[in-house]
């Protein structure tokens, strides 16, 4: 059995917020950077990752 590991975290802003900055960003965009900074912030190689498991409070799991 493999165990699974959180190494990193991070959060988007508020994307959709009415008169926010992000407010016209697709939600795949503000994850995607999410995604890249958790993965830089981590220091691991990106081919050593097999799932990534986000949520809506902003959890990020790197296994």
């Amino acid at each position: 059995m493999r165990d699974a590991v959180i190494v990193s975290t991070a959060r988007t802003a508020i994307g959709k917020a009415y008169r926010s900055a992000f407010n016209d960003t697709q939600a795949q965009t503000l994850g995607g950077h999410a995604v890249e900074h958790v993965v830089t912030r981590a220091g691991v190689d990106k081919a050593e990752i097999d799932d990534v498991i986000m949520g809506a409070a902003g959890l990020f799991e790197v296994a």
